[in-house]
């Protein structure tokens, strides 16, 4: 991929400027074709990276992970047998049992579910309600920007992929005592963390926002 330098320039309307997020060091970028990247001067930082289609292969990528969520609360996660019993539990049943086997552990129950369930499911409908106009080569939706901008804040509080990471380490613990087989849920957020991953590679977010101010 072809890289295209952003060029600083020391007194010009702040509204056209672009802070590099690394350096705070200001830059005029221009229109960039896709495929190239607009660096930092100093840091070398990208600024911008738009893509050919972008829009649509984020909305493509959105919808299928929303779809692998459905399925990942849907199913059982875990199947565990030992002496003879077995079990199997969702996701939502693990929310849950927090709740249930003590009143105070509650609260613990509501920031698993919002931190794997609740938050990464509206960052992924925001997304495609902010960007799917845009795809079809639509007008932006009433609000997109802020349904946009709330997602994208929302981004570091989406946390399934540290979900899976730490279900990976208890099972290493768990391992020995018990046998354990993956349940279609598992899988299916295996696959929802390898499709955000590859929609978050995919995504420029100033190159989001100019597409929203021109679809306007």
């Amino acid at each position: 991929m072809n890289d295209a330098v952003g060029h600083a320039v020391p007194q010009t309307d702040l509204t056209e400027m672009t802070a590099c997020p690394q350096c705070d060091w200001l830059h005029v970028i221009g229109d960039v074709p896709d495929g190239m990247r607009a660096r930092c001067v100093r840091c070398q930082t990208v600024l911008l990276a738009p893509r050919r289609d972008a829009a649509v292969t984020i909305v493509a990528l959105a919808a299928a992970a929303l779809v692998l969520m459905i399925v990942a609360i849907s199913f059982p996660f875990l199947n565990i047998a030992a002496s003879g019993l077995s079990s199997s539990a969702s996701v939502l049943d693990a929310a849950m049992s927090f709740a249930l086997a003590s009143g105070r552990m509650a609260p613990l129950s509501v920031i698993v579910a919002a931190l794997i369930i609740v938050l990464p499911v509206a960052r992924l409908a925001g997304l495609i309600y902010a960007l799917g106009p845009l795809a079809v080569g639509n007008k932006a939706r009433p609000y997109a920007a802020f349904v946009f901008r709330l997602s994208m804040r929302l981004r570091p509080w989406a946390m399934a992929e540290i979900f899976i990471i730490g279900v990976a380490v208890a099972l290493v613990k768990v391992a020995s005592l018990a046998t354990v087989g993956f349940g279609p849920a598992f899988w299916a957020f295996v696959g929802l963390v390898i499709l955000v991953a590859a929609k978050d590679m995919v995504l420029c977010e100033r190159s989001m926002w100019r597409a929203l101010e021109q679809a306007r």
